[in-house]
Parts: C-alpha cells; sequence; structure tokens
C-alpha cells in the first residue's frame, strides 16, 4: 500500500509520537494507519467476563455494580475497589490510596476498563487499570445509535491505551490526502473489494458490523496481493542464479553407501530421495524442506544427498544447533559410513569448542576441498571458515537458526548451493512460505521398521497423586532394564522477580499491590535441573537408580561424558535442559517427563517428545504443568500430547504465534509480518492471489503499466534490505 510515510510526531506531536514508538514500533502514518483494531465491541454487548484467562492483558466493557473504599490492615492508606459486569462475571477494579476516582466510577456507569487480569483469594481483579467511561446524556434514538455502534478495540500497551489509539487514527483520518490503490481496477472489480482508502476508513471508523467485514477482506486480500506479487518478483529475479548441477555416480560412494546397508530404505525415504536428487541434478539451487515425524530417517536421506554431491567433487555442510547434535551427527556419519568411506570423504567436524589446534586443522581440511562432508555449529558461519567448493548447506532442525543465520552459510558457496532445510515441526514462518508457495516440501510419513509409537499425557500438579505415579512409572521403566529423561526449563533454582511475575504481581507504581498479590497466590517456583536432581534423588520411588543431570553450561567433555554413560546404559534417569531437544539418540530410553512443559513451544515439546521411543519398546511422555483449566497454556500442552502430527502441530503453531516475517528475516512471535491475513484461515485466497499475481506478471513481467504496485514493491524491498541489515 501507498500510504504517507509522515513520521508520527509531525502529526500527533512529539511526545504521543514517541509513546507510541517505543510501546508499539508505530513510527510513521502508514504505521498507525496499518495498525488495525483486532476485535470490535459494542456498547450494548458485555465481554464474557468468565472466559478472561489469568494473567492476559485485556480491555473489557462492563458496567459497574459498586464501588467502596476500605483502609488498609496494618498499614497506612486506603484501597478502593470497583465491581464490574457484563451481567454474569465480575472483575474487581483495585486503586490504592485513589479514592478521588469514586466521584467517576459510580453504579451503572459503562465503560473500557484496560488492564492486566490476576486473581486475589479467588476473585478476578484488576490493578490500577485505564479506564474511558461511556457517554450517558442520550435520548433513545441516539442512544440505540450509541449501544449499536462498533467500538474498535486495538492491541495497546500499558502506556498507549486502545483509546488513545483510536484517536490519534481519527487526526489521521481527518487530514489524510487522497490514497493511490496500487491493486488493479479489475482485480477490485472481480474479487469485489471496496476501494484501499473506503477500507481504510471503514476498519476504524466502521458505523455497521457489515462496515468493518467489507473493509478486513479487502484488506486481506491486499495483504495476500502484494505478498505474492513481492515473492514472485524476487523468484524472477533469483532466475539468474547458478548452482552447480550434482549428479552422483555409478560407482560413486553414494553407490557403496547404499550396497552396505544393512535394511532397505522405507518407500518415503527412496522417494524423497529421488526428489532430491533430480533437485541437485539442476543448474538452479534447490530450496527444499525435509519434513518428517521424529525417527523417520530425515538424517539418512540428507546423508545420500551429501554422498551425490560429493560424487560430484563438492562439499556439504550439515549446520546442527548445538554442539551435542553436531558431535551426534559426526559420530552417527562416521559409523554409517565406515572407516573406509568416512576417510576417503574426509568426514570433518567444526565447532566452537574445539581447541585452537583442531580448530586449524578442521578449516583446512575445508578450504582445501579435501573435506567434502562436514558437520559443525554455528561455527561453521563464522567469517574465517572458507569453502572450497561448498554445494549443499544441510539445516538441521531449522527452528533453532535465524533466516540470517541459514543465509550466512548459504553465501559461503562460490555459486548458490543447494539448500536442504530439515525438521519435525516446522516454525510457523516455514510453514507460511508453504503455503504462499515459495518452498517445496518433502514429507517422510512411514517410520523404520521396529519403531514404536509415543503416548503422551497431560499431567496437571492440582492433582498429586498423578505426579506421585509419575515417579513410580519411570522406577518401573528402569526395572525393566530402560531409562528415562527429566527435562526442566531451568538450570537453576528461580530468580526472586520471575517469582513475583509469576504470583501475577508488577513491579511498578505500588509496593502494597504486589505485597497483597503475593500473599494472594502462594510463589510457584519453576523446575530447575539442578534442583530437580537433588529432588528426584531423595525420591524413595527411585531409590538405587542412578541420576545424573546435564545442561548447557557444562563442559563439552563433561557433556560428552554424560550423554556416553547414558548412551551406554550406565544412568538410569537423565534431568537435563532442553539441550537434548533434537538429535540425542538412545534407543533404551523409553520415558520422558517434562516439567512445567507450558513453558515450552509446541515444537519444543514435539522435539522433545521424539527423544523417547526410537527403539524397540513403546515411548511415553508425560507433560507436567501447573497451568490452569481453560488457559491458553494448558490448552497448547493438550495439543501436543493429542497428536504426534508435526505439521498439525505446526498448524497449532501457527496460530498461536503468529507466522513471522514471510518476507523478511523474523521467525515468529507477534512481530508478524502479516497485519489480518491468516495462514491458515486464508490458504483460497492466498492461492487465489498467486494466479491473479501469475497472470498480471506475465502480461506485465516489468510492471511498466503498474507503476503503483512497482512503487508499493520497491517499498517493501527497501524496507526489507534495512531490517536484514540491522541483523
Amino acid at each position: 500500500m501507498l500510504l504517507p510515510l509522515t513520521p508520527l510526531d509531525r502529526v500527533l506531536g512529539d511526545r504521543t509520537a514517541k509513546a507510541f514508538g517505543r510501546h508499539l514500533g508505530l513510527k510513521t502514518v502508514a504505521d498507525l494507519l496499518q495498525h488495525y483494531p483486532r476485535r470490535y465491541y459494542t456498547r450494548g454487548e458485555l465481554t464474557p467476563i468468565s472466559q478472561i484467562p489469568v494473567g492476559e492483558a485485556v480491555t473489557v466493557v462492563a458496567a459497574i455494580v459498586d464501588a467502596r473504599e476500605r483502609r488498609m490492615k496494618g498499614k497506612s492508606g486506603s484501597i478502593l475497589e470497583v465491581r464490574i459486569t457484563d451481567g454474569d462475571g465480575i472483575v474487581t477494579l483495585t486503586f490504592f490510596n485513589q479514592a478521588w476516582r469514586l466521584k467517576d466510577l459510580k453504579p451503572g456507569a459503562r465503560g473500557l476498563f484496560a488492564g492486566k487480569i490476576s486473581a486475589y483469594q479467588g476473585k478476578l481483579q484488576l490493578t490500577h487499570p485505564e479506564y474511558e467511561l461511556f457517554s450517558e446524556e442520550l435520548d433513545d434514538t441516539q442512544a440505540k445509535a450509541w449501544a449499536e455502534h462498533p467500538i474498535p478495540i486495538y492491541p495497546a500497551a500499558s502506556s498507549v491505551t486502545t483509546w488513545a489509539l483510536q484517536r490519534a487514527i481519527g487526526v489521521i483520518l481527518d487530514t489524510l490526502e487522497p490514497i493511490t490503490d496500487e491493486l488493479p481496477p479489475e482485480i477490485v472489480a472481480g474479487e469485489s473489494l471496496l476501494p484501499l482508502e473506503q477500507a481504510l476508513r471503514l476498519i476504524h471508523q466502521p458505523n455497521t458490523h457489515d462496515d468493518y467485514t467489507a473493509a478486513r477482506d479487502t484488506l486481506r486480500a491486499h495483504e495476500a496481493f502484494q505478498l505474492q506479487a513481492m515473492l514472485l518478483k524476487r523468484r524472477a529475479e533469483n532466475a539468474h542464479l547458478q548452482s552447480t548441477a550434482r549428479v552422483g555416480k555409478a560407482n560413486g560412494a553414494l553407490a557403496v553407501f547404499d550396497a552396505s546397508l544393512p535394511f532397505t530404505l522405507t518407500d518415503g525415504q527412496a522417494r524423497v530421495g529421488t526428489e532430491i536428487a533430480e533437485d541437485l541434478a539442476k543448474p538452479h539451487p534447490m530450496n527444499r524442506l525435509l519434513q518428517g515425524e521424529v525417527g523417520s530417517g530425515k538424517t539418512l536421506v540428507a546423508l545420500r544427498a551429501m554422498l551425490t554431491v560429493a560424487d560430484s567433487g563438492g562439499q556439504s555442510a550439515v549446520l546442527a544447533p548445538t554442539e551435542v547434535l553436531a558431535s551426534q551427527h559426526y559420530s552417527s556419519f562416521e559409523k554409517a559410513l565406515g572407516p573406509e568411506l568416512s576417510a576417503q570423504l574426509g568426514l570433518t567436524l567444526l565447532t566452537g569448542q574445539m581447541s585452537q589446534a583442531d580448530r586449524k586443522r578442521a578449516m583446512l581440511q575445508i578450504v582445501s576441498g579435501k573435506a567434502q562432508l562436514v558437520v559443525g555449529t554455528h561455527a561453521l558461519i563464522a567469517n574465517k571458515v572458507e569453502f572450497f567448493d561448498l554445494g549443499l548447506t544441510v539445516i538441521d532442525e531449522q527452528h533453532r537458526f535465524g533466516v540470517e543465520q541459514r543465509e550466512a552459510l548459504r553465501l559461503k558457496g562460490k555459486t548458490s548451493p543447494h539448500v536442504l532445510t530439515m525438521t519435525a515441526t516446522p516454525i510457523p514462518r516455514t510453514l507460511a512460505v508453504t503455503v504462499f508457495g515459495d518452498l517445496d516440501v518433502s514429507t517422510l510419513t512411514e517410520l523404520p521398521g521396529g519403531r514404536q509409537g509415543i503416548t503422551s499425557h497431560v499431567v496437571q500438579f492440582a492433582k498429586p497423586q498423578l505426579i506421585a505415579r509419575t515417579w513410580t512409572r519411570i522406577a518401573e521403566e528402569c526395572a525393566a532394564g530402560r531409562q528415562a529423561f527429566v527435562v526442566c526449563p531451568r538450570i537453576d533454582e528461580d530468580d526472586p522477580a520471575e517469582e513475583l511475575i509469576e504470583a501475577g504481581g508488577t513491579l511498578s507504581e505500588d509496593e502494597d499491590s504486589i505485597d497483597e498479590l503475593l500473599a494472594a497466590k502462594p510463589k510457584t517456583p519453576i523446575a530447575s535441573a539442578l534442583g530437580m536432581t537433588d529432588a528426584l534423588r531423595r525420591n524413595a520411588a527411585l531409590a538405587g537408580l542412578r541420576i545424573e543431570v546435564l545442561h548447557g553450561r557444562m563442559s563439552s567433555e563433561e557433556k560428552n561424558s554424560v550423554m556416553g554413560e547414558f548412551a551406554a546404559g550406565k544412568i538410569d534417569v537423565l534431568v537435563s535442559t532442553t539441550v537434548i531437544e533434537v538429535g540425542v539418540n538412545v534407543p533404551n530410553a523409553t520415558v520422558m517427563v517434562v516439567l512445567d512443559a507450558d513453558r515450552f513451544g509446541v515444537a519444543q515439546l514435539h522435539q522433545l517428545r521424539g527423544r523417547v521411543g526410537r527403539g524397540s519398546h513403546p515411548g511415553l511422555c508425560l507433560l507436567l504443568t501447573k497451568a490452569e483449566d481453560l488457559t491458553p497454556a494448558l490448552e497448547r500442552v493438550q495439543a501436543v500430547a493429542a497428536t504426534t502430527d508435526g505439521f498439525e502441530l505446526s498448524q497449532i503453531d501457527l496460530e498461536l504465534r503468529r507466522e513471522g516475517d514471510v518476507l523478511g528475516d523474523r521467525q515468529s512471535g507477534g512481530k508478524s509480518g502479516l497485519r489480518l491475513l491468516r495462514v491458515v484461515k486464508d490458504v483460497d485466497l492466498i492461492q487465489r492471489m498467486r494466479s491473479v499475481v501469475e497472470e498480471l506478471f506475465a502480461v506485465d513481467p516489468t510492471l511498466e503499466k503498474h507503476s503503483a504496485l512497482a512503487e508499493c514493491l520497491a517499498r517493501i524491498d527497501a524496507a526489507a534490505a534495512e531490517n536484514l541489515a540491522k541483523c
């Protein structure tokens, strides 16, 4: 969209502009106009208070029931308590030493109330909320219109309220110059869209439900159109990129390796291997995602692709997220290839923890081209590391790397290397890019013969008998000769500041409110690996078992020693952090307990769970959580327990975390590059717009007849380049 890039301080004043920029990242008129409402209320519609999760920052529309002032026990000062309702649930507004608010907060008054919901003595409350009351001096006709008029509720911050945003946008719209629509008129007509300027006005200032619905539909179409146009433009610009075609030899390394395999490839491994081989044989760089359930054989498929590249004289580099995983890949490759083929291919490991002499030796092997198979961590990205002929980069567990890190490795090729990324659970951004048609996908659905499934259960701390059963279940597995993981989100005990936040307090404004909130809700420490190791060693149910700890602060030697002993069966229970999230392969480990499971993301939980059930015995994953019923945190953990389908979990993750910056470097989280468009819900619109854009580019490849669209895409390119430069 060609919206004004005027700095906000020129329109709203310096103080307001600074607050908008600092708290919401809004710096220009275009930013503010595209800061769309996340929902709408009518004044006659009250918020379902009973459904508000504790800990969420919310804006509610409600009516005041009553208000009273009381003195604080044992302290000077007073507390003003105001109860508001939606006719069903009740929330208490709490103000400390602010009795003067009684003159405004009268029973029967309605308004918007914003703040963070907490619980005090079993009741919902908002401490020191922001609020804006509605006017009451209306006749019957005005009252009806007032009650039915949609109120936009914006994504806001504690220092920038939704009504402050509403007023600021009103100022912008009052002075807005005519806007050029980058969509060609025939597309606007064909999709039954509103003119762009009208859509912008109606999404911020609707008179009816139909107004903002039509505006949203129009602006979603603009987003889908722009994104597809940008992706197709970049694909056309990158068409000149050349990669060396990589073809295997009849009696080469791949043929020797395949002949030595003691098993037959699954149908999926054979099919995906053929897809990758066809891509490698082309003079244009491959960009393929290999998705497969944990244990489906992705690493074997990648190794066979690397051997194809080696047959052509090129090098392959595997980028692993941790030193533990890099070392395991190196060891598994060495074992699979055998000593002769490993030596022939110059199998080399490079990590940041290696001695200086070993690193120099490895780097010399790489730059000379003697190392045709290279495995490493982020150390591979270092400026000093140079490749002789990098033909293939394999990104293992791609959700653990940023876009710029993956790009840094790709740029080490003299020509653009082929790229293969592997994951069991694609990050939201990757799933989004596959929907937009900018990434080829291969999927492995079969498990190798002999693998058993994994059963997952959610165990809530509110049920102590199930918690106790968790530890006896581990004891039973160990008594049968098997092993267990216990995963914690922290290494050390809790930080006091985090305990305070957990208890629902705020680190601002009023000490009395914090004291009361802490007294109202017991502290709930987050499980730590060190603390849990000590606790389990004292647990009678686990008496006689060898319990050890593994975490990221340990030296490489210590980590390798512990993992080696666990793999050898000398350790019964391994307590760890997420250092074992990916790649760790101990077939005898059959049970995993994840403590405070709600502290982990969907992809993390799925990856962690994949560490068990890798042998001939079924796996069991117990997700322990303090999350309360009906909260998003508990629903997320329950979703993981309900399925082992990585793509299904990715869709859940996509809906929870958003898709990141599809055109830039951001991967996920609240900083999504998409504003109204939703990849899962709007897939039909996205694909329809791709067809529309393809037809437009076929007729006007240089966009000479579509200057507004060309200017719009140039802006997007400039913004993406600026973001990448900052990285």
